[in-house]
């Protein structure tokens, strides 16, 4: 898929933080699949930018990051959610042209229910291949890639 709206494409190599850099923080959100074994990821579709992303959002003024990464998901998905590994981070150029870095999490699923809302309009739960397929960037590709290699050596993705 390309990129038609938000932000520019990822790059990996870190940024210098500073107060002009957006601060972000979100989580590869995930639970047990309901049949066969394996696990499901949540992804959301932003009718703002016509994208389908994992859950983030900013920091507010005094935040801690691995709060925002809990607001967020409850904010956009509805569901609550046990932090897991930090998972590697992304730096990238916002639709604004501003620098931005988001911190992401695992997260397991642990209740709740998704109700659309201003921000996200549709959430889905796919095996892994195929949210890696449905996710509009490769930066949130790569991020499904760490999540699996983060379960996998916790032992929970079996």
């Amino acid at each position: 898929m390309t990129e038609q709206h938000g932000p520019a494409p990822h790059t990996s190599e870190p940024t210098t933080e500073n107060a002009a850099s957006v601060r972000a923080a979100g989580c590869a959100l995930w639970r047990r699949a309901v049949s066969g074994g394996g696990v499901e990821l949540a992804v959301v579709h932003r009718p703002k930018w016509s994208d389908w992303s994992l859950p983030k959002g900013k920091l507010k003024r005094g935040e801690e990051a691995r709060d925002a990464a809990l607001r967020e998901v409850l904010e956009e998905t509805g569901m609550e959610c046990a932090l897991g590994p930090e998972l590697p981070g992304v730096h990238y150029t916002d639709a604004q042209h501003r620098p931005k870095q988001v911190r992401y999490w695992a997260a397991e699923a642990t209740g709740g229910t998704f109700t659309p809302n201003r921000e996200v309009s549709r959430l889905l739960w796919l095996p892994p291949e195929a949210a890696a397929q449905r996710l509009t960037y490769e930066r949130d590709r790569a991020l499904v890639s760490a999540l699996l290699d983060a379960l996998h050596k916790t032992g929970t993705d079996r």
